[in-house]
């Protein structure tokens, strides 16, 4: 289990429960993962758990996580496509009706090293074969700090990798197929995916969890929120780029959480997201920002029912086509679902 990761304590969890607000709430999940590994199992059964806990969940985005599915063998460079395979068939199973009404992995966003340049043409052409219609794009883990501390053994990118002329040659051929770019580092390194974002105008763009807040080794919440919001403002200026709400419940970003002797309630989670998740809303527009899970990750400092819940009561002053966006309709466009109330959760995938 990666560092950044808090140990998930069923019992813990279970010290806190309380009533689900606005149960009929339409939800689209965009961002999760599946997987076994390091004696942690996280698949379909157990993300349908989850779901099923209260919220109206009918539909998720499944996005690479580290490697669990990748195959075993055969070129380096294709391993990830396995998680594409393993993904779809997933999405197969709910498709069939036997799960119930939920769309889990309705999209998929796997794992291609971009710094191939033009020779990931191939990967990403595998890749969409393999996911049967679902495909909608890449995420190549950015995530760098000279503080090691922070720094994920699964993954080592270059510092100025984003800048590298061999990445932005392998961003090229992403745009060129019409894929999307999920974009996961840290707030000190959003000028580089601004300059990104900007370079390629025409590539769909969503930044995870929050842009990167960091809290913990040598950075302070408190220092590092104007930082982030300048930056965030600027990141702001480029239409192509979205943002998903969510990933504060990582240790990275050091709310801690998970040190109480009782898992927290949805005001607790509120109040401390607010000032983060209010500032995004405010600078790109509810239509830009979507809420994810980031499950399981982040069930370790908090339940999904409880987790849904705050982003709810941070929701509770916007306008109903804002909550909409902010629930659903953002990654339903972003990710190219067709599903909305109207379709439901069988609303063809496109």
């Amino acid at each position: 289990m990666s560092g950044h990761q808090i140990a998930v304590r069923e019992d813990w969890l279970a010290t806190h429960q309380e009533p689900i607000l606005d149960p009929g709430q339409f939800i689209i999940d965009p961002h999760h993962h599946l997987w076994e590994r390091d004696g942690w199992r996280y698949l379909l059964h157990e993300m349908l758990a989850d779901m099923r806990s209260g919220h109206d969940v009918r539909a998720t985005v499944l996005v690479q996580s580290s490697r669990s599915m990748s195959r075993a063998d055969g070129p380096v460079e294709m391993r990830g496509v396995g998680e594409t395979e393993f993904a779809a068939g997933v999405a197969a199973m709910c498709e069939s009706g036997n799960y119930g009404d939920a769309r889990v992995c309705a999209g998929i966003v796997g794992q291609a090293d971009l710094t191939l340049g033009a020779a990931v043409r191939p990967v990403l052409e595998a890749h969409l074969h393999a996911g049967g219609g679902r495909f909608r794009g890449i995420r190549h883990i950015a995530t760098w700090d000279a503080d090691p501390v922070l720094l994920n053994p699964a993954y080592r990118p270059a510092e100025d990798m984003l800048d590298s002329p061999a990445f932005r040659a392998g961003m090229a051929e992403l745009g060129a197929t019409g894929l999307s770019f999920d974009a996961w580092l840290y707030f000190p390194q959003l000028p580089r995916l601004i300059r990104l974002a900007r370079d390629f105008p025409g590539v769909p763009m969503v930044l995870n969890h929050c842009g990167g807040v960091l809290g913990i080794g040598g950075y302070s919440r408190d220092a590092v929120f104007p930082v982030w919001r300048a930056s965030m403002r600027e990141l702001a200026t480029c239409p192509n780029v979205m943002v998903k709400l969510g990933g504060l419940g990582m240790r990275l970003p050091g709310f801690g959480f998970e040190r109480e002797a009782t898992a927290p309630a949805s005001q607790t989670l509120a109040d401390a997201w607010r000032p983060w998740m209010e500032a995004i809303i405010e600078d790109f527009g509810a239509a830009r920002c979507m809420f994810e899970s980031n499950f399981p990750v982040d069930r370790g400092g908090y339940s999904y029912a409880v987790g849904w819940n705050a982003f709810k009561r941070l929701a509770q002053g916007a306008s109903a086509d804002e909550r909409e966006s902010l629930f659903w309709r953002s990654a339903s466009r972003f990710y190219q679902l067709g599903i909305s109330p109207s379709l439901g959760a069988t609303g063809t995938v496109t």
